[in-house]
């Protein structure tokens, strides 16, 4: 493949991913963020591709039952060695790449998940001193032990780098596994790079491996983030990823998915203006959209609500998080998903943009819109509505209404009328989840 068929941010509007030279919109959810290590990812896969995803997750995470470790362990001993990389958990990722490759899914991928390294997670991690042959607690400066979350930054494993520790010993070892991460990915070119999982640790850590990731391709395009743990868009966290575009070439906005209505848009729609503001757009993921009922992080209705705003907000990406804090890949998201593939058909989503602006008699929460006013228009209603959308743009043209029963992923008839200013767009029925696809059409 040539550089350009490279997944990287799409040259006519930086907000959007291109892949194989084309735009693409990525939508995905699944039953697992470490999807390389389920034993029916092949079926899993082939059942996110039928509903029209293209987008997963992949944290590089070994702590849930049933998954390996990168390291290969001695039999005897049970001790890892951090020098020789494990030959199932490679195999494993090997499969899961030259999967996702040939359903044309793009995986975001983050090294480092700090849930790994704390608590019971870290009691079987390799790297933990008790856990390998390659060195001690005194001499690696990490605890055999530690029982708070990872948010409260006990590990010293995150402060390895030359502008912190500069821990040499510990290092090695990252950069040995890093490497094998990058012999295999880098000649694909579906994959994008985050470099942690909701990390609070010093900008320089994910700085490192930003650039690290960077030399190690050497003239290949590669695509780099980090996620921050902060829920608050607005957070200082977030503008060491804003500020510097020429390190992460695109924001992931997953935290924010913490926030539910019409706060969760306005957030998401703080970042884009910041980005607007800087001259350099960009494209904005969502990989992990929580809510679920099953979960402590809102309700399913959360889930699908946020699943739509990201993308009528203008984000790049959206991805149902795993059970039980997310709607995965059950049911209700594969409606969602088929849904919002189906209206993306529709419209031409890269040349929208979110429009608030042009709704009328419309409460919190009852609706949001993205266009290009005069050409199309979508609507997105969670829950019912009945509202009013400014079409002078249409300068009275003949207007196509589509309407979208998302649940069922189901469209109705098409209705035309001619407008003069503000078009009353009232969902076919009080409750449910709609959207509506509003076209302009030449008068005859």
């Amino acid at each position: 493949m040539t550089t350009s068929d490279r997944i990287q941010p799409y040259q006519s509007n930086p907000f959007y991913w291109q892949y194989k030279g084309r735009p693409i919109l990525l939508l995905g959810g699944s039953v697992e963020d470490n999807l390389f290590q389920i034993a029916e990812i092949e079926a899993h896969l082939d059942l996110l591709h039928t509903v029209g995803g293209n987008y997963v997750r992949c944290t590089m995470s070994s702590r849930d039952e049933g998954d390996v470790w990168p390291f290969e362990r001695d039999a005897g001993t049970g001790l890892y060695d951090l020098a020789q990389p494990g030959q199932i958990y490679w195999n494993r990722f090997e499969h899961f790449l030259a999967l996702c490759a040939e359903r044309d899914i793009i995986l975001q991928i983050e090294l480092w998940d700090r849930f790994d390294y704390a608590r019971d997670p870290w009691q079987d991690n390799p790297y933990n001193p008790k856990n390998n042959r390659n060195y001690t607690a005194e001499e690696s400066d990490l605890k055999e032990k530690i029982d708070s979350h990872p948010g409260r930054r006990e590990s010293a494993f995150f402060r390895t780098v030359p502008a912190l520790k500069n821990n040499a010993l510990l290092l090695k070892y990252q950069h040995a596994q890093v490497r094998e991460l990058l012999a295999r990915t880098l000649p694909y070119p579906n994959v994008i790079y985050c470099m942690d999982n909701e990390t609070n640790e010093s900008p320089e850590w994910g700085r490192y491996w930003a650039l690290y990731i960077k030399d190690q391709a050497g003239d290949l395009s590669v695509q780099t983030t980090e996620m921050w743990d902060a829920w608050d868009l607005q957070s200082e966290q977030h503008r060491h990823t804003l500020d510097h575009p020429e390190l992460y070439s695109f924001c992931d906005l997953s935290q924010n998915n913490h926030r539910a209505g019409s706060e969760h848009w306005e957030n998401a729609q703080y970042i884009r203006q910041q980005i607007i503001a800087s001259g350099q757009p960009r494209p904005m993921n969502s990989v992990k959209v929580y809510g679920a009922s099953s979960g402590p992080y809102g309700s399913d209705r959360d889930g699908q609500e946020r699943f739509w705003r990201n993308i009528f907000g203008g984000l790049a990406s959206a991805r149902f998080h795993r059970p039980p804090s997310g709607l995965g890949l059950g049911a209700i998201a594969q409606a969602h998903i088929r849904s919002l593939r189906s209206l993306a058909a529709e419209i031409d989503i890269f040349t929208c943009t979110p429009h608030n602006d042009l709704l009328g008699e419309c409460d919190p929460n009852e609706a949001y819109c993205t266009a290009n006013p005069g050409v199309e228009y979508a609507l997105f209603f969670p829950n019912g509505g009945n509202v009013l959308l400014n079409v002078e743009a249409a300068k009275r043209k003949k207007l196509h209404i589509h309407w979208l029963d998302i649940r069922q992923s189901v469209w109705l008839d098409e209705e035309i009328v001619t407008p003069t200013h503000d078009l009353r767009l009232m969902t076919p029925q009080k409750k449910g989840y709609w959207a509506a696809v509003v076209k302009v059409g030449a008068n005859k």
